[in-house]
């Protein structure tokens, strides 16, 4: 069977299919006969819940480190708890009802009782009640957990997937991405291409193909479901044709990023956390253009302590041993929505209350995340880049934020390092203001997927509008020539960290505007690499 959507990357996929199905369903009351029953039942899900927590802090200490994983071992000690779980067997034994109202109910009520509480801390137990008591009926139901558990590779399909999903899953088994909803620039797109995996949107998959066999062709966007033996061998030596491919990059290793004429460039990765880095350090990138320290909020059911972010971005300066990684400041909103922001609903939020409109209205939370970063760039070569600025005021703002922050570092005799500071040109109203942004900071890095949005007026989650969604048109290159001429008037060096810096067809092209920097997906710095080195630009 042939389904055909749209292909966001190209390549081949052979795998067993895995479908993501989120669980939005109620828990009902119902009369049981035997309680003892369901308290075994009870026991048991509270077993294998316990057992997916201990799975989830190893998984974590391995990707995130100890302090990041620790929220896991806090889900094992309430889980246990005597209170909690007596609670629990007291609702089934005394009103005879069935194990998930208990847990639910349970759940609740402690939510409530600690939501309550003076005990800062305490109150931050509330969401985690919450969290175990769904593991807990998620196990009762038979359902899965929300994450996608598999032993081997596999083809995933979901109807779309939200950034705090793909939080959850290990990139290490995903073969490939099959979508029946998203864009060409929607979250799981542009993961499917960081990654360097294949992936189709758009493609409408029967719902009763899951643990089937399929090939995911995203050179001709199509799913095939089913495939014989004779499509599986032409596929698979489409695969070898790609790795050798491959194989003569690798051989870029340890080479510079510089043309022909001697023109140098610095090609730096794209990443989402620590658990990144090793692809970083596989592809031989100069340093990290960008680090989205949205995704250590994401991945969690509170704000992240300052220790906790501290631990995350002091590995990273650590592990890149003096190689410079530019960290994104939080850029929450718009396709990445975290629940405990308690954000209010948008008509339009790619437009709205996001990223720095946020640190600069809740200073809190900003000025916890700057002294992490601060105190981590004592650790390497940290800079930091803020992102959707608008107007010289709002550098004026974040200056003195920053100020206040190293105030308070050199008060308490904590060191830190030297860091440089950036902005993320993403609005038109940046480009505009380009010049004198540039006097007011380091550098600035063109992200391209957001001013792309903003210049077309077009919102990059909608499908319908993928055909007119250009990122080459005329306005955007100008916008890029336009921001790197001012960026280098104004004593700022320029970089490109959108999508658009792995574009090989631009990258002669970004090359003569002069740009310094691009910062792409780990996968795509030795494509780029190769590029740049074929490059004549006296030519």
């Amino acid at each position: 069977m042939e389904f055909i959507g749209k292909s966001v990357t190209s390549g081949v996929a052979i795998g067993k299919l895995v479908i993501f199905r989120k669980d939005d369903s109620l828990v009902k009351r119902t009369r049981v006969e035997d309680p003892e029953a369901e308290v075994n039942r009870f026991q048991e899900a509270k077993a294998k819940a316990m057992d997916q927590l201990k799975n989830l802090y190893d998984k974590a200490l391995k990707e995130v480190g100890e302090a990041n994983a620790a929220i896991f071992d806090v889900h094992q000690m309430l889980l246990d708890d005597l209170d909690y779980n007596d609670s629990i067997v007291n609702i089934i034994r005394t009103q005879k009802v069935n194990a998930e109202y208990a847990v639910a109910t349970t759940g609740d009520n402690f939510a409530t009782m600690f939501s309550e509480m003076e005990d800062d801390y305490m109150r931050a137990r509330s969401a985690d009640m919450k969290d175990i008591s769904n593991r807990v009926v998620t196990v009762l139901q038979g359902k899965s957990d929300g994450m996608v558990s598999a032993s081997e590779p596999f083809i995933l399909l979901a109807d779309d997937l939200a950034p705090s999903e793909t939080v959850q899953l290990d990139k290490n088994l995903v073969l490939s991405f099959v979508t029946k909803g998203g864009s060409t620039n929607s979250h799981t797109a542009i993961l499917a291409r960081n990654m360097n995996i294949p992936a189709v949107i758009g493609v409408d998959f029967p719902e009763d193909c899951d643990g089937k066999k399929a090939i995911v062709d995203a050179y001709n966007s199509k799913l095939i479901i089913d495939p014989d033996t004779e499509e599986i061998e032409k596929f698979k030596k489409i695969q070898e044709q790609d790795a050798e491919k491959i194989r003569l990059l690798q051989e870029l290793k340890g080479k510079e990023n510089v043309t022909l004429d001697g023109k140098k460039i610095n090609v730096y990765a794209n990443i989402g956390g620590v658990g990144d880095v090793a692809d970083v350090l596989k592809n031989d990138a100069g340093g990290i253009g960008l680090f989205r320290s949205e995704f250590l909020y994401l991945g969690t059911d509170d704000y992240p302590t300052e220790e906790q972010q501290f631990q995350a971005y002091r590995t990273v300066a650590e592990t890149m041993a003096g190689k410079k990684v530019i960290i994104r400041t939080l850029d929450i909103g718009a396709d990445k929505q975290v629940d405990y922001f308690k954000l209010d609903k948008e008509e339009n939020p790619a437009m709205g209350y996001r990223a720095i409109r946020i640190c600069l209205d809740r200073p809190d939370i900003f000025k916890t995340q700057l002294r992490a970063i601060f105190r981590a760039s004592y650790y390497g070569t940290i800079s930091i880049m803020y992102p959707m600025i608008i107007s010289v005021d709002e550098v004026h703002k974040i200056k003195e934020i920053v100020k206040t922050v190293k105030a308070e570092l050199d008060q308490q005799g904590i060191p830190y390092g030297d860091v440089e500071e950036g902005i993320m040109v993403e609005t038109p109203a940046a480009v505009m203001m380009s010049e004198e942004l540039a006097k007011e900071v380091d550098f600035f890095s063109i992200g391209t997927n957001d001013l792309t949005q903003y210049t077309l007026a077009i919102d990059r989650q909608n499908a319908k509008l993928d055909s007119i969604n250009d990122s080459h048109h005329p306005a955007v290159l100008r916008e890029i020539e336009m921001t790197i001429k001012n960026g280098h008037k104004g004593g700022a060096w320029v970089g490109i960290c959108g999508e658009l810096g792995a574009d090989t067809t631009l990258t002669e092209t970004f090359l003569k505007m002069g740009v310094d920097e691009l910062s792409v997906s780990p996968s795509k710095i030795l494509q780029v690499r190769n590029v740049i080195r074929k490059i004549d630009l006296t030519k």
